[in-house]
């Protein structure tokens, strides 16, 4: 698996990105709804577009396993496809966002146990709640740091 920073954020990457995307969340965010992940995908293209630092693990045929998101140094999106979840490829990601880009703050969805977990566990501490998220609907967030 290889890890890259994008330079070039194509429309075909964009589309594989996507199914990257909604195949992690079907997968870990089980409190949204068939519909609430409809309409979030929508936005998925431009935050891919907007976010500084794009960095993608690639299987060797070249198509992405995963990919995270870093807004300075604040960790915005992490993804994993469900099938390569559990192989440390998690890890490996967070572990360059830390080294290259000094990552040292994430936000979590409180619905999302599994998450928090790996976070903790990659040393993560919470140290703020919010009711709702980010968008203002009703899902919790979990603010965490180094």
């Amino acid at each position: 698996m290889e890890i890259i920073e994008v330079q070039e954020r194509t429309p075909l990457l964009t589309e594989q990105l996507l199914l990257v995307w909604e195949n992690s969340v079907r997968t870990t965010h089980l409190f949204l709804s068939n519909s609430e992940i409809e309409n979030i995908k929508i936005y998925v293209p431009q935050a891919l577009k907007e976010i500084p630092r794009l960095i993608i693990a690639k299987h060797k045929n070249g198509s992405p396993a995963a990919f995270m998101g870093i807004d300075g140094q604040k960790l915005e999106m992490l993804f994993i496809l469900d099938a390569e979840r559990g192989k440390g490829l998690g890890k490996k990601l967070i572990t360059y966002g830390i080294e290259n880009y000094s990552v040292n703050e994430v936000a979590v969805n409180e619905q999302n146990p599994l998450a928090k977990g790996f976070y903790e566990h990659m040393g993560f501490q919470v140290y703020k709640r919010t009711d709702h998220d980010e968008q203002g609907n009703p899902y919790p967030l979990l603010y965490m740091k180094l």
